[in-house]
This record gives structure tokens, C-alpha cells and sequence, in this order.
């Protein structure tokens, strides 16, 4: 009868362990729904630099339009809160704190503010820092799981309201992380957000995403 030795069961589960851990890992992010639903859920606050890369549509005939880059920070905090502050090339932030939305323009010292419910389709970052809740988030997308591509699990998620100009948000997510949104308009324009290592465990101070407009800048509300 053969009686395995100890050696020979430590080489078994030395090799049998990375095999165990990486079926682990595939399986808690076996689609980008549940690693959306898993980063509602456990990520309540975070902040991150980013890149955003903006290309126009190519026209017939035409050569390819060059592509805009820009630079900021991003962070937010459920449920509903979040700030988008654009350094490079030009200073411009977006505020939401829960009940409107704020976009001030540096250049042009001007401020328009909006309902944050009414626009919450149209933003974004509404996917990111809305309710740990996924059905409240289907209120306003509807969201199914896209094709693992680049290393990540992808959301596809499309606004239930089609009034407004944007068309699809796809979400990235790697190892829980979201890392990348890629959104298309209905023109066609496509913005790729990518965000690098997010600081989850970041403190914000009360009132942290209050906006209050410059003292002479003109405000526009709609």
C-alpha cells in the first residue's frame, strides 16, 4: 500500500496552494457586476489623481483628431459626494454634495449650478459614489457585465433617461479597484479616465464637499 510521506504531501500542497488562490481570486471577481456591487459596498471614501484622455470622432476623409489630455484629483464619499479638480491644461472643478451639482470655471470666474438628482444620469461619477445599494444604481443605468479586456472586469452601463448627451459608461476593475471609465457621448466623443492607486482610507473634514463660489464670479443656476 503506498503511503505518501511528508515530503512528498508538502511539495503536494506547495503546488496545489497557488492554483487554490488564484481560482480564489477569478472567483470573487468572476464579472465586473460583482466587482461594482463588492466596491459599493466596501469602499466608502477615496481619493486619487487621474488622466483624462478626450478623442473626437474621426470624420471621413479626415485625419484623426489629436486626442486632449488632462490632469487633476478626484475623491468622493457616500452617498452622493464627490469633487473633480482639473489642474492641467486648464483649473476647473465639479462639486457635488449630495443635493447640487457645481461647476466653476476658472478661466471664466463663472459657476453653473444644477439638481443633483436631475443630472445624476448624466453624471458619471454618480456610479462611483452612489448608494452601496445596486438597485438604486439600476434606478438610473442599466448595467451588465462586458468583456474581461486589459487585465480588468468591465460594467457597461447605459442612462435609462436619453435625453442628455451621454450614450455609455464603461468601469474597469481590477483586483476590487476601479481603475479605469471609459464614457461615450451621443456624438461619438469618447473620455478615458484612468485613476491610479486609490487612497480608501482617507479622513474628509465636515463640509469637506461644500462648494461656496468665489466672491465676483458670476453664477449661472439651471
Amino acid at each position: 500500500m503506498f503511503t505518501p510521506t511528508a515530503t512528498m504531501l508538502t511539495r503536494f500542497f506547495a503546488f496545489l496552494l497557488p492554483l487554490m488562490m488564484a481560482f480564489w481570486a477569478s472567483a470573487v471577481q468572476a464579472d465586473g457586476l460583482s466587482a461594482l456591487e463588492t466596491f459599493l459596498r466596501q469602499t466608502q471614501q477615496g481619493q486619487t489623481p487621474f488622466t483624462q484622455t478626450v478623442t473626437a470622432p474621426r470624420k471621413d476623409g479626415e485625419p484623426a483628431p489629436r486626442a486632449r489630455v488632462s490632469r487633476g484629483s478626484f475623491e468622493f464619499q457616500r452617498p452622493d459626494r464627490f469633487r473633480f479638480v482639473y489642474t492641467h491644461p486648464f483649473e476647473q472643478t465639479i462639486v457635488a454634495d449630495g443635493q447640487s451639482l457645481w461647476f466653476y470655471d476658472v478661466d471664466l470666474n463663472q459657476v453653473t449650478v444644477s439638481a443633483q438628482q436631475a443630472v445624476l444620469a448624466q453624471t458619471p461619477a454618480a456610479l462611483i459614489a452612489a448608494s452601496p445599494d445596486l438597485r438604486a444604481l439600476r434606478e438610473a443605468f442599466d448595467l451588465r457585465n462586458g468583456p474581461d479586456a486589459d487585465g480588468l472586469v468591465w460594467v457597461v452601463a447605459t442612462p435609462r433617461q436619453r435625453e442628455g448627451t451621454l450614450q455609455s459608461i464603461q468601469l474597469g476593475f481590477h483586483q476590487g479597484q476601479l481603475v479605469v471609465l471609459d464614457i461615450l457621448d451621443s456624438f461619438g466623443q469618447r473620455s478615458v479616465m484612468q485613476f491610479e492607486a486609490m487612497d480608501t482610507q482617507v479622513r474628509f473634514a465636515p463640509g469637506h464637499f461644500r462648494f461656496d463660489p468665489p466672491a465676483g464670479a458670476d453664477v449661472i443656476r439651471q
